[in-house]
């Protein structure tokens, strides 16, 4: 962790040799006007949606309540429900868990690496325990940390929180990294070709594709695909699939996440005890020692997919002053997705300890839907 702050984010990535060639030459230098420009040019579209707020006061309001794919920002949700329950007796965050329950979940070259890096992260002498896998799943991103953590809290748990937080459009969770092996599970029911194939998938409904994430995970829970099954359905993951499944990622408002963020900086909405549970996993950004020399406590996730690039994260410094802020994007180019995700770190410092810097971003973009 060399810089101050720093950005965690997973999800599925196709980059051709020209982008990466691009990105090296121009891209990799962040700037944080290009977050305050893209959300600006983007203001009267669904690919930009923005809410800022430090100490109380509104700096950016874009969008606010159009819903957006929230990728692996949504696991926030099963952090929080993480927490709940280990607070509550429910289970033991020191309980051992062996590897081989988090294969069935892991599916290669589908995560950006995250899930091998955590391990990797891992003493080779332990298996990781509860804790460490919610950790994994927020500062590596692993999607298949995530979904085993999905099975042993439950759906239904987690979606009760969305009730719970007074949240007004977030959509149910399910098992995102199952809903991978619907495609290759529709084109083999049904014997369909590939266009075939993509036309069921459009036309499906949001009700039936969950039933069926839902289903294949519970699938998986007792028929772990094999490595070759794996490589199979992976070879359905074009980026016109890809698309598809991101579309059809949880979604949530700018808004909504907002009030989340406030929850969570303020630390009065739930029990002491979860706060005790939840901060250890949400904010990794005061395990770096520079952080800990300005802030009081931080926390985000963020999350990404080949077109998507999303993040919400709070924070309060020593002095008091307290930072909200979420910002989603969708329907992204690559490049646009690699220029953004390398100026998001800069913009959030920038934004936290710069007066001039928030108040232009407040008079660009600051304004109302």
């Amino acid at each position: 962790m060399d810089a101050e702050f720093f950005l965690v984010v997973g999800g599925l990535l196709v980059l051709g040799i020209g982008s990466i060639l691009f990105i090296r030459k121009v891209l990799l230098k962040p700037n944080p006007l290009h977050i305050v420009h893209f959300i600006k040019v983007n203001r009267g579209s669904n690919r930009a949606a923005a809410s800022i707020h430090y100490n109380g006061e509104s700096f950016a309001a874009i969008n606010e309540n159009q819903s957006m794919p929230l990728a692996s920002t949504v696991k926030i949700m099963v952090a929080i429900e993480y927490a709940r329950q280990a607070s509550e007796g429910k289970l033991d965050p020191k309980e051992s868990v062996a590897r081989e329950e988090l294969d069935p979940f892991y599916v290669p070259k589908t995560d950006g690496g995250a899930h091998q890096a955590w391990l990797h992260s891992l003493s080779s002498e332990e298996e990781p325990t509860l804790k460490d896998i919610a950790v994994g799943m927020i500062a590596y991103s692993s999607n298949a940390n995530t979904e085993y953590l999905m099975n042993r809290l439950g759906l239904d748990r987690i979606n009760q929180l969305i009730s719970l937080l007074d949240l007004h459009t977030h959509d149910p969770l399910y098992p995102f990294v199952s809903a991978l092996a619907i495609p290759n599970s529709i084109k083999e029911e049904k014997q369909l070709s590939r266009e075939q194939m993509l036309q069921e998938m459009k036309n499906m409904d949001n009700t039936e594709y969950r039933a069926r994430a839902n289903q294949i995970h519970r699938q998986w829970l007792h028929t772990p695909l094999t490595h070759h099954e794996k490589q199979s359905m992976t070879k359905d993951l074009d980026m016109e699939v890809q698309q598809i499944w991101s579309d059809r990622l949880p979604g949530s408002t700018s808004s909504d996440y907002l009030t989340i963020m406030k929850k969570l900086n303020d630390k009065d909405f739930f029990d002491p005890a979860v706060y005790a549970e939840l901060d250890p996993i949400l904010e990794q950004l005061m395990v770096n020692p520079a952080n800990q020399k300005w802030l009081k406590h931080a926390g985000q996730k963020a999350g990404s997919t080949a077109f998507v690039l999303t993040i919400a994260m709070y924070a309060t410094d020593k002095e008091g002053n307290q930072t909200e802020l979420v910002i989603l994007t969708d329907q992204l180019q690559i490049k646009e997705q690699m220029k953004l995700s390398n100026s998001l770190n800069a913009f959030q410092l920038e934004f936290m300890k710069n007066e001039v810097f928030r108040n232009r971003v407040k008079d660009l973009i600051g304004g109302g839907n």
